[in-house]
């Protein structure tokens, strides 16, 4: 290894060696010279190098050791702390990203339908963006309607039951003695009151960003839709060229397989709602519409979404009357039977391709993780990644 003279001195030429007996250092240098005016050559060491400057080396002040080795552990650990304190405060944003990002991948084939029949992409996703505020404009024109309706009629039958209740001769004779009314009333004013008021006030703040939160959905899945294909190039990008092409094609099915999911599941939580429409308008079930509405919201939600609905439903079917309860029992049953065997395995055959135990244990851990959003997420994130297994893990193995 060969180093530069320090201090720096003009080049001394290599006197020719005595002809016998002159002892010379290796590289020519005279015995006579002193070694800290020398050049280390070739043949020189390090240490030989470092025991002919005055001043030894320059030192290394964060050589390796205890001292380092502590401070980068450190400070690794509270980098560690820290990021997962941000994402456990942000987590409901990254969920509502997540969420936009899953909806427009889903309503993307339907855009590119759209396309292929002509249309520029954004006249497309104008059209899908607007059936998408249809939609919501229609559950909420369909349930509100029926909750504000019961809820007044609720609070004007209260002072009926409560002179019910004063008329009543047992609770008149139980008032004389125990003084049940009066700490009934004190009651109802000094606790229940107040309590219900409070409580009013946070449902319409749960309402309100409720609103904000469905708002902030909307705008950020028309931002990912309208920007899909630029998000998708750039990202890839970020792949080493010789790969590029086949990750391209493995995302574009790993796509094309979450947004048949989003539109098989859709289509099917469709025709769940217009069939329980039907049925309800043709057994006079009050509210049909906002039931209808219901089952189809519910039947999203994988393995218990549909049996949800269909207890919801039947529920207040039976508080109607007995017999539409009963026959909303036999048409649940019936038609769960027709969705899971004949209308399911239909309308997904071409967007996910996952084992029934697979898809099980995913929608359960999802639910475990993030509830009915991570149930949502988990069929069509599972289906992923056995894509990825398929296409990448298991030829590399083959090939080993």
């Amino acid at each position: 290894m060969r180093f530069a003279p320090y201090p720096e001195e003009p080049a001394v030429p290599p006197e020719p060696a005595p002809e016998s007996g002159g002892a010379a250092v290796a590289g020519g240098v005279p015995h006579a010279r002193s070694a800290t005016t020398v050049a280390p050559t070739s043949e020189s060491t390090e240490a030989d190098y470092e025991a002919a400057l005055p001043y030894g080396l320059p030192g290394k002040p964060l050589r390796r050791g205890p001292f380092l080795f502590g401070l980068v552990g450190g400070l690794g650990v509270l980098t560690a702390i820290a990021i997962a304190q941000m994402i456990v405060h942000s987590l409901s944003v990254i969920i509502l990203v997540v969420v936009a990002m899953f909806l427009a991948v889903g309503l993307n084939p339907a855009v590119e339908a759209l396309q292929r029949r002509g249309l520029a992409r954004r006249g497309a996703i104008s059209i899908v963006f607007a059936g998408v505020i249809v939609a919501f404009v229609l559950f909420g024109l369909a349930v509100v309607p029926p909750v504000s309706k019961q809820m007044a009629e609720f609070i004007a039958a209260v002072p009926g039951y409560f002179n019910e209740l004063t008329g009543n001769a047992t609770l008149r004779k139980l008032d004389a003695d125990f003084q049940i009314l009066p700490t009934l009333r004190a009651f109802v004013t000094g606790t229940l009151g107040p309590a219900l008021a409070s409580g009013v006030v946070g449902a319409g703040l749960v309402v309100l960003n409720g609103v904000f939160t469905g708002v902030t959905l909307l705008v950020l899945m028309l931002y990912f839709l309208g920007s899909l294909h630029t998000i998708k190039d750039y990202l890839l990008k970020l792949v080493p060229a010789s790969r590029r092409e086949r990750t391209r094609r493995i995302t574009e099915e790993v796509l094309d397989g979450i947004g048949g999911y989003v539109a098989g599941n859709v289509l099917i939580s469709v025709i769940a709602g217009v069939l329980t429409w039907i049925f309800l308008s043709i057994a006079d079930v009050k509210y049909a519409l906002a039931l209808a509405l219901v089952v189809a919201l519910t039947d999203l939600i994988p393995l218990v979404g549909a049996t949800i609905g269909a207890v919801l439903v039947t529920g207040v079917a039976f508080l109607q009357s007995v017999p539409a309860g009963i026959a909303c029992a036999i048409f649940f049953i019936v038609y769960q039977q027709v969705e899971n065997y004949l209308i399911y395995p239909r309308v997904m055959k071409r967007s996910v391709d996952v084992t029934p135990a697979v898809t099980v244990i995913a929608a359960l851990f999802g639910g475990a993780l993030l509830g009915i959003v991570g149930a949502l997420l988990a069929i069509p994130v599972a289906a992923a990644i056995a894509l990825v297994i398929r296409e990448i893990v298991l030829p590399r193995q083959a090939r080993s």
